[in-house]
């Protein structure tokens, strides 16, 4: 009996290395280390690419024009692309009225379903074009309205890495993984991704991340992991549900 519940918990701990604003301009300096760590501890991370980056902030970093073969390869390893937005480019606000509340800048909130899906179908052709499948998306800044969900689900793209709770679940109609916290943090139980924005590091920040997958790596998942052990489970969506109430009240008040 304590083996089975060992092993069941076992079983349910897990991160999801998600990293962001993966473009053709970024802090390439600091991908290329984390690349070699990835490869150290045979880590398969998700990253969320800008398929047609237009955001002014990011442009300022260096550009790298060998940016499509650098993502074949990662994909060759085996790790996980995602469709990070399209152009990484924000011209609405959602006033915490979003999905998750949030609130803040937007790319898709609050645009008509035929703009978003246009959207959508835009960033998901530079992925067809290479012939990178995408079944995973997150939004930039978090922000999704309905029409957002419903113009991924007509493109195919069936899993969201984004989230309240302790577990992946099922909503709209899609699978969710759970993203909680703005730095790699380990939950001693359940499963979560991480949100890592390397443009953003000062060589501490390699150092902590170098140090965390020391650490770790054991209980490091892939996205095939987190969709394996995906079910309606009530216990597993009365968890979620709570997590989700307390930090959307905690959210509205701020």
């Amino acid at each position: 009996m304590l083996n089975y519940y060992k092993n069941l918990f076992s079983k349910y701990t897990g991160l999801l290395i998600r990293m962001d604003d993966i473009s053709e301009n970024m802090r390439w300096d600091y991908m290329d280390k984390c690349e070699l760590l990835f490869d150290k501890y045979k880590i398969k991370p998700l990253l969320g690419v800008i398929p047609i980056n237009r955001d002014p902030e990011l442009l300022k970093y260096p550009r790298n024009d060998k940016f499509w073969e650098r993502v074949i390869s990662w994909k060759n390893k085996g790790w996980e692309i995602a469709m990070h937005g399209c152009h990484h480019l924000y011209t609405q606000k959602s006033y915490k009225k979003d999905i998750f509340n949030y609130g803040g800048n937007s790319e898709f909130y609050g645009l008509d379903y035929s703009d978003q899906l246009k959207k959508i179908k835009t960033g998901s052709l530079e992925f067809t074009k290479r012939k990178i499948p995408i079944r995973s998306f997150f939004a930039p800044n978090h922000n999704y309205d309905k029409n957002t969900l419903k113009a991924l689900k007509e493109d195919g793209i069936k899993i969201i890495i984004d989230g309240y709770g302790l577990f992946p679940y099922f909503k709209y109609e899609l699978l969710f993984i759970p993203q909680l916290f703005y730095k790699e943090i380990f939950l001693p139980f359940g499963i979560q991704a991480t949100q890592i924005h390397i443009n953003y590091w000062e060589s501490h920040n390699l150092q902590r991340f170098e140090k965390f997958l020391e650490n770790y790596h054991k209980k490091i998942k892939d996205l095939d992991y987190m969709v394996s052990i995906a079910s309606k489970n009530y216990l597993q969506s009365f968890t979620n549900l709570f997590v989700e109430k307390t930090i959307k009240t905690v959210r509205i008040f701020k």
